[in-house]
């Protein structure tokens, strides 16, 4: 059966994580708690059991595209200032060497050139919200890194190459955030943060696939663009869960404010 492809939010930090007597359990405080509950019945949502989960990061960029072919990476803690239990979190689900081979060769046969790392932990972007999603950690994953230059059309074609995986098991999802502005309080940006949440609603929603890849591409355009993201890695992982989405219909998945900021994931199929 067909997996979907999906952009969720991944939280701050460790932030699903804080309670240091019970640290493998998430407690989040109740900023974070609707968030949690989705990402909790994320993979429960799915048709069936995925094959393999590929997961783009918002933590992970290289010159060019990178898939990750790791038998069982460690963990990254890339996330800084947090309570000491919080680096030595645990969650030891399996690489897929043979689906990140395949993802490879999708790449490259749509022109892509692709590289491939062994080493490098999972970043936060992937652990965080499966540790949450899939405690039990027995479903493989594989990593996909973002393009330095963050050019949406190269990341939107990159999903559209991948989407074929979807049809092999494999369920495919962008982690970032929807609203990635961490300077600002609530007051500053809770009227732009709204126009700038309705206007990617409505552009990743288009029901014209064709129009809907290109307003999103085109995303600087909209409104309070640069205030939701001075910089827009956070994004950049729904270009390519748009592109794997095909023509699939999409849809609001979840649907929170965070810190007086909207914040949504998207569902693609």
């Amino acid at each position: 059966m067909k997996q979907p492809s999906l952009y969720i939010p991944h939280g701050g930090g460790p932030c699903f994580f804080m309670d240091p007597a019970d640290p493998d359990r998430p407690h989040s405080d109740p900023m974070w708690q609707t968030m949690q509950d989705y990402l909790t019945q994320l993979v429960e949502s799915l048709p069936e059991r995925p094959r393999a989960m590929l997961i783009v990061s918002a933590h992970w960029e290289e010159p060019v595209l990178t898939v990750h072919k790791g038998d069982r990476p460690d963990l990254l803690f890339d996330y800084y200032n947090f309570p000491p239990h919080t680096y030595s979190l645990k969650w030891d689900a399996p690489g897929a060497p043979a689906v990140a081979d395949r993802a490879a060769q999708l790449l490259r046969d749509a022109g892509f050139p692709v590289a491939e790392e062994h080493e490098r932990g999972w970043d936060h972007g992937v652990f965080i919200p499966m540790k949450v999603a899939r405690p039990q950690a027995d479903i493989p994953v594989v990593q996909l890194s973002l393009r330095k230059d963050l050019d949406p059309q190269a990341h939107i074609a990159a999903g559209r190459a991948l989407e074929p995986l979807r049809d092999e098991g494999v369920v495919i999802i962008g982690s970032g955030m929807s609203f990635h502005n961490m300077r600002v309080h609530d007051s500053q940006a809770r009227t732009p943060s709204l126009l700038w949440h309705e206007a990617l609603t409505d552009a990743v929603t288009d029901p014209d696939p064709h129009r809907r890849s290109a307003c999103v591409a085109a995303w600087e355009t909209l409104p309070e663009a640069r205030f939701a993201h001075p910089r827009e890695e956070h994004l950049l992982p729904l270009m390519v869960a748009l592109g794997a989405g095909g023509d699939d219909v999409a849809r609001v998945d979840y649907d929170d404010a965070v810190r007086g900021w909207p914040v949504s994931a998207y569902r693609f199929g």
